[in-house]
Protein backbone atom coordinates (compact mmCIF):
# COMPACT_ATOMS: atom_id res chain seq x y z
CA UNK A 1 0.00 0.00 0.00
CA UNK A 2 1.31 3.72 -1.13
CA UNK A 3 0.69 6.65 1.52
CA UNK A 4 0.27 10.11 1.19
CA UNK A 5 0.14 12.68 3.88
CA UNK A 6 -0.96 16.17 3.28
CA UNK A 7 -2.62 18.86 5.12
CA UNK A 8 0.92 20.87 6.82
CA UNK A 9 1.48 23.76 7.22
CA UNK A 10 2.24 27.03 9.71
CA UNK A 11 0.05 27.98 12.45
CA UNK A 12 0.04 30.02 15.64
CA UNK A 13 0.06 28.17 19.51
CA UNK A 14 -3.95 27.73 20.05
CA UNK A 15 -4.94 26.57 16.35
CA UNK A 16 -5.66 23.30 14.56
CA UNK A 17 -4.72 21.98 11.99
CA UNK A 18 -6.23 18.78 9.72
CA UNK A 19 -3.54 16.00 8.36
CA UNK A 20 -4.72 14.00 5.68
CA UNK A 21 -3.28 10.24 4.37
CA UNK A 22 -4.52 8.53 1.01
CA UNK A 23 -3.82 5.19 0.85
CA UNK A 24 -3.56 3.91 -2.52
CA UNK A 25 -2.72 0.16 -4.07
CA UNK A 26 -3.82 -2.84 -4.24
CA UNK A 27 -3.90 -4.00 -1.43
CA UNK A 28 -7.48 -3.19 1.00
CA UNK A 29 -7.22 -0.06 3.23
CA UNK A 30 -9.96 -1.18 5.46
CA UNK A 31 -6.98 -4.90 6.32
CA UNK A 32 -5.05 -2.09 7.65
CA UNK A 33 -4.90 -0.74 11.38
CA UNK A 34 -3.23 2.71 10.72
CA UNK A 35 -1.79 5.21 12.83
CA UNK A 36 0.18 8.85 13.07
CA UNK A 37 3.76 9.57 14.09
CA UNK A 38 5.89 12.69 14.53
CA UNK A 39 9.05 13.30 14.33
CA UNK A 40 10.37 16.64 15.93
CA UNK A 41 13.89 17.85 15.08
CA UNK A 42 16.70 16.06 17.16
CA UNK A 43 14.47 13.53 18.28
CA UNK A 44 13.31 10.00 18.01
CA UNK A 45 9.87 9.25 15.93
CA UNK A 46 7.04 9.11 18.34
CA UNK A 47 3.23 7.68 18.41
CA UNK A 48 0.77 10.15 18.24
CA UNK A 49 -2.04 8.08 17.50
CA UNK A 50 -3.91 4.99 15.84
CA UNK A 51 -7.04 3.53 14.53
CA UNK A 52 -8.47 -0.35 14.51
CA UNK A 53 -9.25 -0.70 10.55
CA UNK A 54 -13.52 -0.45 11.56
CA UNK A 55 -12.44 2.82 13.00
CA UNK A 56 -14.15 2.20 16.00
CA UNK A 57 -11.12 2.18 18.62
CA UNK A 58 -8.58 4.54 18.76
CA UNK A 59 -5.11 5.14 20.43
CA UNK A 60 -3.75 8.14 21.43
CA UNK A 61 -0.36 9.18 23.37
CA UNK A 62 -1.09 10.96 26.85
CA UNK A 63 0.43 14.10 24.89
CA UNK A 64 -2.00 14.75 22.39
CA UNK A 65 -4.77 12.89 24.39
CA UNK A 66 -7.84 15.31 24.52
CA UNK A 67 -6.51 17.88 21.95
CA UNK A 68 -6.27 15.03 18.30
CA UNK A 69 -8.76 12.86 17.19
CA UNK A 70 -7.98 10.50 14.61
CA UNK A 71 -10.31 8.76 12.24
CA UNK A 72 -10.61 7.28 9.24
CA UNK A 73 -12.92 6.84 5.73
CA UNK A 74 -12.72 3.41 3.99
CA UNK A 75 -14.57 3.99 1.44
CA UNK A 76 -12.26 6.81 0.47
CA UNK A 77 -9.22 4.82 1.80
CA UNK A 78 -8.07 7.75 3.88
CA UNK A 79 -7.42 8.51 7.43
CA UNK A 80 -6.99 12.12 9.19
CA UNK A 81 -5.58 13.79 12.52
CA UNK A 82 -7.75 16.48 13.56
CA UNK A 83 -5.00 18.60 15.56
CA UNK A 84 -6.35 20.90 17.96
CA UNK A 85 -5.26 23.19 20.60
CA UNK A 86 -1.97 22.93 18.73
CA UNK A 87 1.24 24.05 20.96
CA UNK A 88 4.76 24.72 20.16
CA UNK A 89 5.94 21.11 20.90
CA UNK A 90 3.86 19.85 18.42
CA UNK A 91 5.96 20.87 15.71
CA UNK A 92 7.26 17.84 13.90
CA UNK A 93 7.18 16.36 10.37
CA UNK A 94 4.22 13.83 10.90
CA UNK A 95 3.98 10.55 9.11
CA UNK A 96 0.94 8.01 8.08
CA UNK A 97 1.40 4.33 8.63
CA UNK A 98 0.04 1.36 8.00
CA UNK A 99 0.14 -1.33 11.12
CA UNK A 100 1.36 -4.76 9.90
CA UNK A 101 1.24 -6.41 13.35
CA UNK A 102 2.46 -5.68 17.35
CA UNK A 103 1.86 -3.07 19.72
CA UNK A 104 0.52 0.32 18.22
CA UNK A 105 2.74 2.56 20.02
CA UNK A 106 5.83 0.82 18.42
CA UNK A 107 6.96 2.42 15.06
CA UNK A 108 8.34 -1.18 14.16
CA UNK A 109 4.78 -2.70 13.63
CA UNK A 110 4.08 -0.42 10.66
CA UNK A 111 5.09 -2.20 7.53
CA UNK A 112 4.50 1.15 5.44
CA UNK A 113 4.85 4.85 5.62
CA UNK A 114 4.16 7.90 3.95
CA UNK A 115 6.68 10.21 2.82
CA UNK A 116 5.46 13.03 6.11
CA UNK A 117 4.21 16.19 6.33
CA UNK A 118 5.80 19.66 8.11
CA UNK A 119 3.82 20.80 11.22
CA UNK A 120 5.31 24.35 12.69
CA UNK A 121 3.35 25.66 15.74
CA UNK A 122 4.47 29.30 16.44
CA UNK A 123 4.24 30.62 20.18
Amino acid sequence: VQLQACGGGLVQAGGSLRLSCAASGRTTFSRYNMGWFRQAPGKEREFVAAVLWSGATTYYADSVKGRFTISRDNAKNTVDLQMNSLKPEDTAVYYCAAHYSGSFYSEASYAYWGQGTQVTVSS
